[in-house]
């Protein structure tokens, strides 16, 4: 039980500062554990790695201001990434697209669905916003 508080709390934090550099040894102090405890306990409470689901987190903040027409180079240090070619790696490696097949995507969605607004899924169809946790098991 005092494990998953803790854990609550190293999650609480990556939610808060994704779009800043945040540590391993961060979240295991935050949660008072080892840093190969707490990459380990983490995994198995929420099915990913931490960084994985630090860059869910970017992932699914980088669609919204994609989809809101932010520039994708913007987009890269708003959420988080050092460059756009590394925002760029980790978006298709988790979405299985470029950003801007990405927009492109959504734009056609859009026009094919009369401007329908929410994100857009894996298969291309339009989806209702998606959580955190959702994105990340994409990833």
């Amino acid at each position: 039980m005092k494990q998953s508080i803790s854990l609550n709390a190293a999650r609480a934090f990556i939610e808060a500062h994704f779009d800043e550099p945040v540590t391993l040894a961060q979240l295991a102090a935050l949660s008072a554990l080892s840093v190969s405890r707490f990459a380990t306990v983490f995994r198995q409470q929420y099915g990913s790695s931490p960084y994985r689901y630090l860059c869910g987190l970017r992932i699914q903040r980088a669609q919204t201001l994609l989809l809101e027409g932010v520039p994708g180079s913007v987009v890269a240090t708003e959420v988080g990434f050092f460059d756009q070619s590394h925002f760029g790696r980790h978006f298709k490696r988790c979405c299985g697209m470029t950003p801007s097949m990405f927009i492109a995507r959504a734009a056609a969605n859009a026009a094919r669905h009369g401007g329908a607004s929410g994100s857009i899924g894996l298969s291309g169809a339009p989806t209702a916003s998606r959580s955190a946790s959702a994105i990340t098991s994409s990833c």
